[in-house]
């Protein structure tokens, strides 16, 4: 990992975008990095558009701003591909990775040129498989780890465990599913 990563996702109120990045952050600083995980407010409701933020680091941060050219970007929703510019300032040698099933040539067409990596995953399949129902959060935690090598898919795994048995420690029965959504997530990233 280089020495400061820094992600932005964008999702709809009400998917989990602000809390993926709070659970990746959480788990980073587990791993020992400097970590920040922040929302970007205002007037949020279900289903508006939002946008959260990561800071990975292997030294202090001392960075409090916005992130304006990030090296990772997360769509949790493609519909936001039209209507939201998802790579203003992302990094060429970065990467995006969306929560999608369209093709190649829409992608490539809604992201305006970008010419850096792009990553698909359906998180919709991985959640209904695993989950039983849509919460796209989960697998895309599990591929912005895969893609970025902020830690290992081991060390993702161990600290979401510990994570999700606080998390669901009233409703026990949600901890495997969780767990199986990470692991399947993580084989289902592709690259384009």
């Amino acid at each position: 990992m280089k020495d400061l990563i820094e992600i932005r996702w964008h999702g709809r109120g009400g998917q989990g975008a602000k809390t993926a990045s709070l659970l990746l952050a959480d788990a980073a600083f587990n791993t020992g990095k400097y970590i920040q995980g922040f929302p970007e407010y205002g007037p949020e409701r279900m289903g508006a558009p939002i946008t959260a933020y990561n800071r990975i680091s292997n030294q202090p941060i001392t960075i409090h701003s916005n992130i304006y050219e990030p090296d990772y970007v997360v769509v949790v929703d493609d519909t936001l591909l039209e209507s939201v510019d998802v790579t203003a300032g992302l990094k060429e040698t970065g990467a995006i990775i969306i929560n999608t099933t369209k093709d190649e040539a829409y992608l490539k067409k809604v992201l305006k040129g970008y010419s850096g990596s792009i990553y698909t995953i359906d998180a919709r399949k991985v959640s209904m498989e695993t989950l039983g129902k849509y919460f796209p959060n989960t697998p895309m935690l599990a591929s912005i780890v895969k893609v970025s090598g902020i830690m290992s898919e081991q060390e993702l795994l161990d600290d979401m465990k510990g994570s999700f048995k606080h998390k669901f420690a009233k409703k026990p029965e949600v901890i495997e599913p969780n767990m199986k959504a990470l692991e399947l997530a993580l084989q289902e990233v592709h690259k384009i």
